[in-house]
């Protein structure tokens, strides 16, 4: 039994085992022979079962039995260009280059990926050998829409044009199972003229409507820009005269601004010079007035120094006319009196005697009392020296200054006795002057009364005589100025130029001008002589003058004459 149920268990694992081996062998073959589509690339099986169009799931393919094609669902971009020779032929005859992208994809259905897998084949997958393929369909079609539009109306119409390129186009790529995205016109311009072939009627005459459209458009250029440039001169000119406008009405605004200044400034040069001229004249009307304040103060200064000099004079002259009478007095009265006071004069002269006798008597005894201070004072000293011995440190100082204060007061009493003998002298003397002065004076004031007692002719005579005294120096001094004479000139009287004949040395001042002035000075002072004359009664009082006085005529001569015989008749 256990026999048997061990060789039924090992069988189990076998078929377990084997079991498990075909699975993982079933399994590894499925994976091998699966195929499955992405969404970039599908795939078309062929084969047995028939064709089927795989593009989203898998499919097992199996070797021999099955046959795959991948399709490209990517975007394919084709670039088409044509320019310069194989410039495109526009409806006017033009050539334009043109670059044109075209983008194409595998329709994303089972019948355009069968249609692209039957036409095309692997080709999706490269991009040159489609370009290849679909480049000449895009040409034509490039090249007939061209065909149908001007340059002009290409240029400005080119959504149309992508839109007519995209429907001729749509046909012929729905026969390959490929569709049309979108073209882009990526470059459009006018060929070079010197790509037009002159032997092609198509560009000769595009050549030729070129030429016509270039020289209209250059003589359109050429009026624009000579409009503009006739434009622009006439808009600088009417700038340059705005301009010029500008200037001139800043240039007429700064004239007037500098007028209207300048005016102000005359205005303001006027008025500082008015009142310059006024602040001088009111200076000077000052100073006027302050040199007529300061003339007028020493005009009243010098009138009071003149009046106070006169008072001055004038009390000078009465004191000294005062002085001069008392004087005479006094020596009149001491005159008279000398002889009635000679016994008053003994007897003070015996009394100042007296007083001289005192004074050398009080001078003795002043000698005397010095004498006796002495005496004292070298007794005092003898002593002082005898207390030297005993109170030599105690009482020196003590001592000498006593005996100082003690001569002092000798010297003091001394002096003081000499000073008062001296003033008594004095004193007397002073008593002796008095009494001298006073004689003297009693004499003046007896010979003026005498004086005064004389008669009136006798005053007269008096007064002439004193008159007599001084009139030698006022004839001297009134014919002062002939004196200054030194020659005589001869002058010739029949008109024509005078010549001079000079009799001294010197030649200035001429001696015409010496004598004249001479003559001149003299006749100046004679009145102020023969004034003086009649006033002091010398000569007439009405017809007097100095001629008089010379010749003898004067009343001073015939006082003189009158007295001198009554002299005579009393001496008789």
């Amino acid at each position: 039994m256990e026999f048997l149920n061990d060789t039924a268990a090992s069988f189990t694992l076998i078929i377990i085992g084997v079991v498990f081996f075909a699975l993982i062998a079933i399994g590894l073959i499925f994976a091998r022979l699966y195929v499955r589509a992405t969404k970039e690339v599908a795939f078309v099986r062929t084969g047995l079962g028939g064709e089927k169009v795989v593009k989203d799931g898998g499919v097992i393919v199996l070797p021999v039995v099955h046959e795959t094609i991948p399709v490209n669902m990517n975007t394919l971009r084709i670039e088409v260009e044509k320019t310069q020779k194989d410039a495109l032929i526009t409806k006017d005859r033009m050539r334009v280059d043109v670059k044109a992208d075209f983008y194409l994809r595998v329709a994303p259905n089972a019948e355009g990926i069968s249609m692209a897998a039957q036409t095309l084949g692997t080709r999706t997958t490269r991009v040159e050998e489609v370009k290849k393929l679909m480049e000449s369909k895009f040409v034509d079609v490039l090249r007939a829409v061209a065909a149908e539009m001007s340059m002009t109306e290409m240029h400005e119409q080119r959504a149309d044009f992508v839109q007519k390129v995209q429907q001729n186009v749509a046909n012929d790529l729905e026969k390959n199972g490929l569709e049309l995205e979108s073209v882009s016109l990526t470059g459009f311009d006018q060929t070079d003229l010197e790509f037009f072939n002159e032997n092609n009627a198509f560009d000769a005459e595009g050549r030729a409507r070129l030429a016509k459209i270039i020289e209209e458009k250059r003589k359109e250029t050429n009026d624009i820009q000579q409009e503009n440039r006739i434009k622009i001169e006439q808009r600088n000119l009417e700038a340059e005269k705005q301009s010029l406008d500008v200037k001139r009405s800043e240039e007429e605004a700064r004239l007037n601004q500098e007028q209207i200044l300048s005016f102000k400034r005359q205005e303001q040069k006027a008025e500082i010079a008015k009142q310059r001229e006024q602040k001088e004249r009111e200076e000077r009307e000052a100073m006027i007035a302050k040199e007529k304040a300061i003339e007028t103060a020493e005009i009243e200064k010098s009138k009071e120094i003149e009046t106070r000099e006169i008072a001055k004079r004038q009390a000078l002259e009465q004191s000294t006319i005062q002085q001069q009478q008392a004087v005479e007095v006094a020596e009149q009265v001491k005159q008279i009196a000398i002889a009635e006071k000679s016994e008053e004069e003994s007897a003070a002269r015996a009394k100042a005697a007296e007083a001289e006798k005192i004074k050398a008597q009080k001078e003795e005894e002043v000698i005397t009392v010095r004498h006796l201070a002495e005496a004292n004072r070298r007794k005092d000293i003898e002593v002082i020296d005898a207390k030297k011995e005993a109170e030599r440190e105690a009482v020196g100082v003590t001592t000498e200054a006593a005996a100082k204060k003690e001569a002092s007061l000798s010297t003091a009493e001394a002096i003081l006795t000499e000073a008062k003998a001296s003033a008594d002298a004095k004193i007397l003397q002073a008593e002796a002057d008095e009494k001298v002065l006073a004689v003297e004076a009693a004499g003046k004031e007896a010979l003026y009364e005498a004086e005064n007692t004389l008669k009136d002719e006798q005053i007269d005579l008096q007064k002439s005589l004193a008159i007599l005294k001084v009139l030698p120096e006022l004839v001297a001094n009134a014919v002062k100025p002939l004196e200054s004479i030194e020659g005589i000139k001869i002058l010739q009287g029949y008109g024509g130029q005078s010549n001079p004949v000079s009799m001294g040395e010197s030649t200035s001042p001429s001696m015409a001008d010496q004598v004249t002035n001479a003559a001149l000075s003299y006749r100046a002072n004679a009145p102020l002589v023969d004034s003086l004359l009649k006033e002091l009664g010398v000569v007439d009082s009405q017809n007097g003058s100095l001629n008089d006085l010379v010749n003898g005529n004067s009343l001073l001569n015939q006082s003189l004459d009158s007295t001198q015989s009554s002299n005579d008749l009393n001496n008789s």
